[in-house]
C-alpha cells in the first residue's frame, strides 16, 4: 500500500525516466550513417508510440459509439469523445505546424546572420560552412522540442491513467502502471536526444533540462490531475489524440531528415530496432497487468 505522496513521487520519477535516454545527445564525431542510423531507432520508437496511443483513444471512442448505437449509453458521449479523437488530431498536427511556423523559424535567421556578413566580406569558404553548421544545429533543437511537445502530450495522458487508478482504489495496477511507463520514457529520451548528437556545439545542460521537463513532467501533471478530480473518456481520448497528432509531425520531420542522412536499408533497419524497443516495453504493462 502507498501513500499519497508516495504515488506523486512515484509519478514523478516515472516521468523523469525521460532523462536517462537524454546523455546521448552529447556524442560526438558521430558519421552521418551512424547518426542516420540513432534517428531512426528514435522514429521506430516514435511510430510505436503513435500506434499505442491512437489504438487506445480508438477503442474508448469506438466503444462509446457502440454503446450509443445499441442505447446504453447517451449519444452525446459518444460524439464527444469522436470529436476529441479528430479535434486532438488537429490540435496535435496543425498546432505544431502553426507553433514552427509562428515561434520556430525567427531563431535560424538570427543566428546566421552574423555568419552573412563575415561570408560577404570574405567571399565564402569556411564560414558558409559555418554558417550552414549553425543553421543545421538550429533546426536539431527545434526538432528536439518538437518531439517532446509530442511526448509530454502523451505522458499527461499516462500520468492520468496513473492517477485516475489510485483514485479508485487499484493500487496494484498504479504501480504496475508507474513501472512500465517509466520503462517507456527511458526510451522517449532517447527519441529527443538522436537529433542533438554530432552538433558542432554540445547541447548545454539547460537545454537537456527544458526538454526533459517538456518531455517527462506531464507524467506527473497527468498523475495528480488524474488522482484529484478523476478523467473522463473525453479528456483522456483528447490528449492521448493531440499527442498522436503532434507525434506523426514530428516522425515525418525524422524521416525527412534520416532519408538525407542514410540509405533507405539502414533506416528501416533502425526503424525495426526502435519498433521492438518500443513493444517490448510495453509489455512490462501487459505482463503486469496479467
Amino acid at each position: 500500500m502507498i501513500d499519497y505522496p508516495q504515488l506523486l513521487l512515484l509519478g514523478a520519477i516515472a516521468g523523469f525516466t525521460i532523462f536517462l535516454g537524454l546523455p546521448l545527445a552529447v556524442l560526438q564525431n558521430v558519421s552521418s550513417r551512424k547518426k542516420g542510423f540513432l534517428n531512426a531507432i528514435a522514429i521506430g520508437i516514435l511510430v510505436f508510440l503513435i500506434i499505442d496511443v491512437f489504438s487506445h483513444a480508438w477503442d474508448t471512442a469506438s466503444s462509446a459509439a457502440r454503446d450509443a448505437y445499441v442505447g446504453t449509453t447517451p449519444v452525446s458521449g459518444a460524439v464527444l469523445d469522436l470529436l476529441a479523437v479528430f479535434g486532438g488530431i488537429a490540435i496535435g498536427l496543425l498546432g505544431l505546424v502553426f507553433y514552427e511556423a509562428k515561434y520556430m523559424t525567427r531563431v535560424a535567421p538570427a543566428i546566421a546572420q552574423p555568419q552573412q556578413t563575415v561570408e560577404s566580406s570574405s567571399g565564402g569558404g569556411p564560414q558558409a560552412l559555418l554558417q550552414t553548421q549553425l543553421i543545421e544545429n538550429v533546426n536539431a533543437y527545434k526538432l528536439a522540442m518538437m518531439i517532446a511537445i509530442g511526448i509530454g502530450a502523451h505522458n499527461f495522458s499516462e500520468g492520468l491513467a496513473i492517477g485516475q487508478s489510485y483514485a479508485q482504489g487499484s493500487i496494484g495496477l498504479a504501480l504496475i502502471l508507474i513501472i512500465g511507463f517509466g520503462a517507456h520514457n527511458a526510451t522517449e529520451g532517447f527519441g529527443i536526444a538522436s537529433p542533438l548528437t554530432n552538433l558542432v556545439k554540445r547541447p548545454s545542460s539547460r537545454f537537456l533540462a527544458t526538454v526533459g521537463l517538456v518531455g517527462g513532467g506531464p507524467t506527473f501533471l497527468g498523475t495528480l490531475a488524474g488522482s484529484l478530480v478523476g478523467v473522463s473518456d473525453f479528456t483522456y481520448v483528447l490528449f492521448l489524440s493531440i499527442a498522436g497528432g503532434a507525434l506523426v509531425y514530428v516522425s515525418m520531420l525524422m524521416y525527412n531528415s534520416g532519408r538525407r542522412q542514410t540509405t533507405n536499408r539502414v533506416l528501416m533497419i533502425g526503424i525495426f530496432v526502435g519498433l521492438c524497443a518500443g513493444f517490448l516495453t510495453d509489455l512490462i504493462v501487459t505482463l503486469g497487468g496479467a
